[in-house]
């Protein structure tokens, strides 16, 4: 569909990713001159009317929806065969690919990667909307370091189609909740446990269940718990362990009920375990940025990640390289205070400096940021204690010698 214009105004411009229903290019809006991303459903479709009105209802739903973490929908359409949605287009990846790149995460980037993904659910949990497909190919991650979560409603309109065979389960396999593989039936408990298995995953570099099929993955959860991610990798807090049960809960009584509920305990652990903030990085050899780089594509190169965060970002940044995230290698012990670079408390001790990794990352990097911003405060503290040291003192001197000046 190269160079096609759908509705009159979108231009299609590169393929980005294709998958199952769908494929997904960069566009440009030619009437507002606005780089766009199009998902163009496949063509089966488009003579579907319970899918098209099911595909029109949840594209405006989403279209009111306003969070940082979601990825906003601008428009919707059919043109010829092809229905399509017009999307915000996100300069980055996916965090599929940022795993593939950089192997499992550390706590303090796993809870930057949550936060914006439970505020997008959130806000729409709270609209009365249920994603229905939480994963890593649906959260994308910008240059910038914004994390969004793409796709509300697409599951649920490919449900309502009359094509659609029953014996399908919508949705990727690994990341199904019991309630789902069971009868089909999701609410926002259902995205809680999608995002428990997704923080498994970020925690460990892997889905707690695997089969020789998607059933047979999908069948196991009906009778299996999760398994504590700190079994899979050393250096996983309880905290975490905890909240990934939680989320990950067979009976969805027992999960949190939604988003906001889950949210607001991973906040409580993050600020239990004074984690670090972390701005999460943007995969370097994504779909997005090869399709940006082809020649027919004619759109203007950006300048790569890193050469952006040079500019904005003179002083040292926690913002981690592919080289400096490669294969996992054991943490320090857990317990030890110091696993994410936390300085001793009152009373405490440090044996030495900060050392050992997590997932190939540094922990001295993170004991270094948070000692230089403690540092920082005490000199901007002193400076400000002296000069006004210094204003007092003038100031009593003239208030001394006041006669004698006038």
């Amino acid at each position: 569909m190269d160079s096609a214009l759908l509705d009159g105004r979108y231009l299609v411009q590169a393929k980005i990713a294709s998958g199952g229903t769908s494929t997904v290019y960069r566009g440009l809006d030619v009437r507002l001159d606005r780089p766009v991303a199009l998902k163009v459903m496949d063509t089966r479709y488009s003579d579907d009317e319970q899918f098209l009105t099911r595909f029109q209802l949840e594209a405006r739903t989403v279209a009111r929806l306003k969070n940082p973490g979601l990825v906003a929908v601008y428009d919707q359409g059919i043109d010829g065969n092809h229905p399509f949605l017009v999307m915000e287009l996100i300069e980055g990846g996916t965090l599929r690919e940022l795993l593939a790149e950089r192997g499992p995460m550390p706590p303090h980037a796993v809870a930057a990667v949550l936060r914006p993904v439970l505020g997008g659910l959130a806000a729409a949990h709270r609209s009365g909307l249920v994603h229905r497909d939480v994963k890593p190919e649906n959260v994308l991650i910008s240059d910038d370091g914004e994390v969004k979560i793409a796709d509300f409603g697409l599951v649920r309109a490919v449900a309502a189609a009359g094509i659609t065979s029953t014996s399908v389960i919508l949705g990727t396999a690994a990341y199904l909740s019991p309630e789902q593989v069971k009868d089909g039936n999701a609410s926002p408990r259902s995205d809680v446990y999608s995002t428990g298995i997704l923080a498994y995953e970020l925690l460990t570099g892997r889905t707690p269940f695997t089969g020789d099929s998607a059933l047979s993955i999908a069948y196991q959860r009906l009778d299996t718990d999760v398994p504590a991610a700190s079994a899979g990798i050393d250096g996983v807090p309880a905290q975490f362990d905890d909240l990934v049960a939680c989320a990950t809960a067979r009976d969805p009584a027992d999960r949190y009920a939604d988003a906001v509920e889950m949210g607001a305990d991973l906040e409580a652990i993050a600020e239990e375990l004074v984690l670090p903030t972390f701005r999460v990085p943007a995969p370097r050899n994504s779909a997005q940025h090869r399709s940006a780089a082809l020649p027919h594509s004619r759109i203007h190169q950006r300048p790569s990640p890193a050469a952006t965060t040079a500019v904005r970002n003179p002083t040292r940044q926690l913002t981690r390289g592919p080289e400096d995230w490669p294969d996992p290698v054991r943490p320090v012990p857990t317990g030890s205070g110091l696993e994410y670079g936390a300085e001793p408390g009152p009373g405490e001790s440090q044996q030495g400096p900060v050392s050992g990794h997590f997932a190939g990352i540094a922990m001295e990097e993170f004991a270094w940021a948070r000692s230089h911003a403690r540092r920082t405060v005490l000199i901007s503290v002193a400076i400000v204690l002296a000069v006004t040291g210094l204003v007092a003192t003038a100031a009593w001197t003239i208030g001394s010698n006041l006669s004698g000046l006038l």
